[in-house]
């Protein structure tokens, strides 16, 4: 009895090692093994935001040829060698179930709240987009994770750094530093550890993705990325019907951007939305979300956020692939999102 379970363990053991292995061999392939692919082109793509394989193997034969100045025939060529190197193809569900054991989560603060998301938090690979009115606590909860990101693993961290991207002038590093100290954390450290932009306008915010993929290749540990607010420029700069269009169509760019730098790197998104008053509503509450359907369908983990009594928060999971829709209450104190009132 003893001997055989002995054999299957050196059996799953040898297995963990040729899976470690092929993924160490793709890890290592450069832009560089791509046929047709010479070192103007790699300049090109770098300074797009593609910095390996998997950057190339999701792009289009024209995306990547006006990217890299190369033809369609040679783009069409370089994307199917990195497809085949990357060994993108269809896998059973016990694989792809075994490569969601990759996926880490961030704690809120809340145990409520992270029971809400599934038990564990904020989760890798996915968008989560928190929308409500204004203050209903979603920068707090952006900020939460900034400082929660950074704990080990097995207290609901991630052993990582943030990024902040702020739109709306939001980030205050005054309450940062009163996260951490609640926390036993030092600030100074905290800090560090997150790295804030400033977004002037839609094409910034846009541009600032392909940085953060820029600072991984840097050597940056990013765990997770803070979009605060995702649709402030967007509805500020596209304005009336007639540039709807337009603006849905560059929202949803960035989106699957966003959702790119997330698979690939294997880090949390957490992006908080606007929202008005739906005016054809007669009952009920009134509150949309700005960007549609849009927004809708790209964000993985949707939640409502709004005020609730004694100035506590009610958090509404509105849509999500695997978890029933729910709510819970949650409070906003010295330590950030949390269950109790200081």
């Amino acid at each position: 009895m003893v001997v055989k379970k002995v054999v299957k363990e050196k059996k799953v053991s040898k297995k963990k090692v040729e899976e470690d292995s092929k993924k160490k061999d793709s890890e290592c392939m450069r832009l560089s093994d791509l046929p047709g692919v010479g070192p103007a082109a790699i300049e090109k793509l770098e300074s797009a935001g593609i910095f390996d394989l998997m950057g190339v193997a999701v792009l289009g034969p024209k995306e990547l040829g006006d990217m890299a100045g190369l033809g369609e025939a040679a783009a069409r060529k370089a994307i199917q060698a990195s497809r085949k190197m990357m060994d993108l193809g269809f896998q059973d569900g016990l694989e792809f179930a075994q490569k969601r054991e990759e996926i880490n989560y961030i704690t809120t603060g809340s145990k409520e709240f992270d029971n809400l998301l599934g038990g564990k938090g904020v989760e890798t690979k996915a968008i989560t987009e928190a929308f409500g009115a204004y203050g209903s606590g979603k920068t707090q909860l952006g900020l939460s994770l900034a400082v929660n990101c950074q704990f080990p693993f097995e207290m609901g961290g991630a052993e990582g750094k943030s990024v902040y991207i702020d739109t709306e002038g939001t980030f205050r590093p005054e309450r940062i530093k009163q996260i951490a100290e609640s926390k036993g954390l030092n600030p100074e450290k905290v800090l560090k550890n997150i790295l804030v932009a400033r977004a002037f306008n839609s094409d910034h915010q846009i541009l600032l993705i392909d940085k953060v993929g820029e600072l991984i290749k840097n050597g940056e540990n990013v765990k997770v990325v803070i979009v605060d607010s995702l649709t402030a420029h967007f509805r500020a700069e596209f304005s009336g019907r007639g540039q709807l269009a337009d603006r849905q169509q560059k929202l949803n760019k960035y989106l699957h951007n966003l959702m790119k730098l997330s698979e690939q790197f294997n880090l949390a998104v957490y992006v908080t939305n606007q929202v008005m008053s739906n005016p054809a509503m007669m009952f009920g509450d009134p509150t949309t979300a700005i960007g549609g359907n849009i927004v809708g369908h790209a964000s993985t983990y949707r939640i409502y956020i709004r005020r609730g009594k004694k100035g506590s928060r009610v958090a509404k999971l509105i849509d999500s692939p695997n978890l029933p829709d729910n709510e819970c209450v949650f409070w906003v104190s010295s330590k950030g999102v949390c269950d109790e009132v200081d």
